[in-house]
């Protein structure tokens, strides 16, 4: 799983979602891409089980690029523990996602096989999402 190799600190707040997205809005690499429509928190296993997909669609031609990284520890109590006694431990790393991000993107491959690849991404991601095309 994709995590942070050092952070400054152990856990984090949530913290509050941002209107949409300034950085990272548009494509910079390949000539298609998935965008977010919404804002939320992608997990690290949702960000590997779409490497995979990308991985199998571009494997004879075509490259892909993974624009987003899960740097944001999430935090859990156990089940059936009462309210206090501190902050959870943390059980996986999550990427905030804010309206208009780019997520994922592809090159090489023809516009309906793209189009058919990222259908199956977004099936992955508990985020809305729209496919892009570079002009």
């Amino acid at each position: 799983m994709l995590a942070p190799k050092r952070q400054k600190y152990r856990k984090q707040f949530r913290g509050v979602w941002r209107k949409i997205a300034v950085k990272g809005n548009e494509l910079n690499f390949g000539s298609f891409g998935i965008k977010a429509v919404e804002p939320g928190f992608v997990k690290d296993r949702q960000i590997e089980a779409v490497r995979l997909i990308l991985a199998r669609a571009t494997r004879k031609t075509g490259k892909f690029w993974i624009r987003i990284f899960p740097d944001k520890p999430y935090t859990k109590k156990p089940p059936e523990v009462t309210m206090g006694s501190g902050k959870g431990e943390v059980a996986y790393f999550v990427s905030v996602v804010t309206r208009g991000r780019v997520l994922f993107e592809i090159d090489g491959l023809a516009q309906d096989e793209a189009r058919k690849v990222f259908k199956n991404v977004s099936n992955k991601l508990p985020v809305r999402t729209k496919i892009v095309q570079k002009n």
